[in-house]
């Protein structure tokens, strides 16, 4: 009968995850030194997996919801099986099962098998040994065997062999994120080319500028959004070179950074497997030691996607200001409508997407002010946080992506100018003062603006900037 994996991930674990096959569960029992439980028997995951999710299961967030991340550490694990047969340490038989049942995690299988907490307690063990389970689970299912014999591959002795918790999610984590940033990366170069239309196209339109939120200075409006592209093609570089140094990994130090528990032959392979494998140029960090007790590189990448997302912020209040309106507003732009605005004033048009994209960037905020936490409560020789902080770095890439995809479809690349707005502004009083000050100096438009007021300052300009006979009397 055809089996479904389900549940409630706010739920207790035998009420969270469960098979049902038409109202019939098969169960299978597994047991350790804490004793025994009982699991569905099609689950891949075994008795780990369910002690992460009794003891450590609080966010809701459950790995599987992070296929990227579950592909790179299938890749970490099936280039350790290869350097591990490399090494003498596994038989190749063994290597190729595992290899096998990488390759379909890889491809984005099986998902619903990974239902631990992303940021439960422990350095991540629950994580590590959650895909152990589930690739001897289905190592040995090729090889007929039922789920939870693991033999002939063993979850800790062979798909774990030579490899520690903290160097294989260190090392996985990074390449998650590296892969995840090509999409954005992508989005803002798109971007990019948006900005220098804009800024183009708007270059003949003359508008004001304003200061402290006082009338200013004439500026055209290409001008203006020059700025916005300059500042987030800036933004884009950094953040580009921050996840680039993601690719120093520690794959080999196991625990620590000693690479105690790894034959020196399997240290030599395993990178260089990991590189074929994934496709991806990884090196080892220059201090192992260091890479197990500090993540700031982590911390800079979220640092980056922080300050983007801040600039981001300031670029789309200013819309709403200069779209704001229509008649009792700025209304110098006009952003695309894509929906009503409002129940209660008919035809009201909101700028809803720059909004979206606003509250988007609240939460890339947040996930970073997680990262720098997570940074500062590291101790001694490991930090057992940062899977916390990989996930918020992958939760703000995936937000952002999807916002900033959502407002320049559907807001950036539609502005339009209202050029005869525009016009009225950089013709009213302030524009006219800044004109006289460029030519009779500060000192005498300060003093005629006091003697003669508004008025007298608009007479004179009228008069190409000479005294009228009324004035000079």
């Amino acid at each position: 009968m055809p089996c479904t994996v389900g549940g409630s991930l706010t739920s207790p674990f035998w009420e969270a995850v469960y098979i049902s096959c038409d109202g019939w569960v098969a169960t299978r029992k597994e047991q350790d030194s804490f004793g025994t439980v009982e699991i569905p028997q099609e689950a891949l995951y075994g008795i780990q997996t369910v002690r992460a999710l009794q003891n450590l299961s609080f966010s809701g967030k459950r790995l599987g919801q992070y296929p990227t991340y579950i592909a790179a550490l299938a890749q970490v694990k099936k280039a350790a099986a290869r350097a591990n047969e490399r090494a003498g340490v596994l038989a190749a038989d063994i290597c190729a099962a595992i290899e096998k049942a990488c390759d379909e995690l890889i491809a984005g299988a099986h998902l619903e098998h990974f239902p631990v907490d992303m940021l439960h307690g422990g350095g991540g063990i629950g994580t590590n040994m959650n895909v152990n389970e589930v690739i001897a689970n289905l190592a040995n299912g090729h090889a007929g065997m039922a789920n939870g014999t693991y033999s002939p591959v063993h979850p800790v002795d062979h798909v774990n062999a030579s490899q520690s918790t903290s160097d294989v999610c260190h090392t996985a984590m990074r390449m998650a994120i590296v892969q995840e940033y090509e999409g954005l990366n992508e989005l803002l170069a798109r971007m990019q080319k948006t900005w220098e239309r804009l800024t183009t196209n708007l270059m003949s339109v003359t508008t004001i500028a304003r200061t402290c939120l006082q009338d200013g200075m004439r500026v055209q409006l290409g001008e203006t959004f020059s700025g916005y592209g300059a500042v987030i093609g800036r933004r884009h570089a950094a953040l580009t070179h921050a996840v680039q140094q993601l690719n120093a990994v520690n794959l080999g130090g196991t625990v620590i950074g000693s690479g105690v528990g790894a034959p020196k032959a399997y240290r030599d392979a395993v990178l260089s497997e990991l590189c074929e494998v994934s496709g991806q140029k990884l090196h080892h960090r220059e201090n192992l030691f260091d890479a197990a007790q500090n993540m700031d590189d982590l911390a800079q990448v979220s640092a980056q996607l922080s300050l983007l997302a801040t600039c981001l912020l300031k670029i789309s209040k200013d819309l709403r200001l200069l779209s704001s309106g229509p008649e009792a507003g700025f209304a110098e732009i006009t952003l695309p409508g894509v929906q009503a605005g409002s129940s209660f004033f008919p035809g009201k048009i909101n700028p809803v997407v720059p909004e979206t994209l606003i509250q988007s960037c609240f939460q890339v905020l947040g996930c970073d002010r997680v990262v720098q936490a997570t940074l500062a409560h590291g101790e001694l020789d490991l930090n057992v946080f940062e899977g916390a902080a990989g996930a918020n770095i992958l939760d703000a890439l995936q937000m952002l992506k999807q916002s900033l995809a959502l407002f320049h479809e559907k807001c950036l690349a539609g502005i339009e100018a209202n050029e005869a707005r525009c016009a009225e502004l950089a013709n009213s009083f302030i524009p006219l003062v800044v004109e006289l000050k460029e030519t009779h100096g500060y000192s005498f438009v300060s003093r005629l603006l006091k003697e003669q007021g508004r008025e007298g300052v608009k007479s004179f300009s009228r008069n190409g900037g000479h005294h009228s006979e009324r004035d000079k009397c």
